[in-house]
């Protein structure tokens, strides 16, 4: 009976790694997950580091609130030889998106704001803006809307991912070089906006005439940086500390942040891009990166550092329909809300059209969707998602309640190492729901 008391006890201990109150470790097994091919994944990321692809990472998968895998591999600083751990601290770029897309959903549901009303009802610099047609200014169909803002369709672009007359007029405003900039040369540190913050961000961009009319297509845009300034707006609070009071200390998301804080920067590492040789070489030192200095421009579209463990309390969160631990940060209705196709047949021209989709792709509010059955992975319809910049990913699939979060630091990083790692974790389900 002694000997049973104790074996159960360790198996309780074993299973207590926490990564918040209500997230412990599992055997995959109980929740229809396979040990052995889990395994699959560290396999595939050591070779990938191995290969000098990535220089280390992160994954981490949980379902129906258990973490199942939950493993580094490589190096979190390429300089040092420093060895990646759990908490690392990574760039996530747009996936703040998600993080300041739910933000404005909260002021939603105190109805501060309708989704179809003006941009311009909260951000007056937005009344008169013109679309750009054949060189000719023109009216706009409509007022840009909130909703378009939050789905990428609100006429807005990001200036630096095409060439078109507007996004050089981006350029020039926001960095003052109208040339197209080349990703194959980024450093972390290497360009600073010409704009102090965000209210001076959206004046700027709002003086800009639109690249198309709101609603008649999907353009990857600023558009939830704009977003973050509307939060501000309509809180009387900036992003930050709108952020921290409604969404970070409720999740206990303790490692999410703009800028990091002086006692945590041992866990953020070096940033990554190929060079013409194939060799990875740093564009971004922990000790000279924009993320270790004062920030004063909160970027609500790519401008926080988290941890595979913060972000899996936010998606966790999603896929308890709001809830986490007790703490209800949305209804479940809501968070339908965001994962619902917002695109029309119009309006999802230059997404749900692109290759080996099928149309069956679209975008909710600050997240793209499964509307049909995926060509390229198990992923069901439902199934939410973003990435960032640095190859980040994260996705959340109500049917198999599952939430998966891949970590890596690499501008330009290879898409296989997302759709492989995606492919790894359904092969890893035994069981479905």
């Amino acid at each position: 009976m002694m000997i049973k008391k104790i074996l159960l006890a360790m198996s309780i201990l074993s299973s207590a790694y926490v990564t918040g109150a209500d997230l412990t470790t599992t055997k995959p097994e109980r929740v229809g997950m396979s040990t052995d091919r889990l395994t699959r994944i560290g396999t595939l990321m050591q070779a990938y580091v191995d290969q000098e692809a990535i220089a280390g990472s992160v994954t981490l998968i949980a379902r129906k609130g258990k973490i199942v895998h939950f493993e580094p591999t490589g190096v979190l600083n390429l300089d040092t030889g420093e060895p990646m751990q759990n908490d690392s601290l990574f760039r996530i770029y747009s996936m703040t998106k998600p993080i300041t897309s739910v933000a404005a959903m909260l002021l939603f549901e105190q109805g501060k704001f309708q989704l179809d009303d003006p941009i311009a009802q909260y951000l007056p610099e937005f009344s008169n803006v013109k679309v750009l047609v054949d060189g000719n200014l023109v009216n706009p169909d409509h007022a840009p809307t909130i909703r378009e803002l939050l789905s990428h369709t609100a006429g807005l672009t990001y200036g630096i991912f095409s060439n078109t007359e507007v996004d050089k007029l981006y350029r020039e405003a926001l960095w003052g070089d109208r040339a197209m900039l080349d990703l194959t040369k980024y450093r972390g540190d290497g360009i600073e906006r010409r704009v102090k913050d965000l209210d001076e961000l959206s004046k700027t961009i709002a003086s800009i005439p639109l690249l198309y009319q709101p609603g008649s297509q999907w353009v990857y845009s600023i558009s939830v940086d704009i977003l973050g300034r509307l939060i501000e707006v309509i809180s009387g609070q900036s992003l930050d500390q709108f952020l921290q009071q409604e969404i970070f200390d409720p999740l206990e998301m303790e490692d999410t942040f703009f800028e990091i804080p002086n006692d945590k920067t041992a866990r953020f590492g070096t940033n990554h891009l190929a060079g013409k040789d194939g060799k990875l070489r740093v564009v971004d030192r922990p000790e000279t990166s924009d993320y270790v200095k004062p920030v004063s421009i909160f970027s609500g579209g790519g401008g926080l550092i988290s941890t595979a463990g913060d972000y899996l309390r936010f998606a966790q969160m999603l896929l308890n329909g709001g809830e986490l631990n007790g703490v209800r940060l949305l209804s479940p209705t809501t968070i339908a809300l965001i994962r619902r196709n917002q695109l029309t047949d119009t309006s999802s021209k230059g997404y749900s059209d692109r290759p080996n989709t099928g149309d069956t792709i679209g975008f909710g509010l600050g997240v793209g969707v499964a509307t049909g059955e995926q060509l390229s992975s198990a992923a069901e319809v439902g199934t939410y998602t973003w990435g960032g910049m640095a190859g980040t990913l994260f996705w959340v699939d109500p049917k198999h309640e599952l939430v998966a979060i891949l970590m890596i630091q690499r501008i330009l990083s290879p898409e296989a190492i997302r759709s492989k790692f995606r492919n790894l974790t359904y092969q890893a389900i035994t069981e479905m729901n």
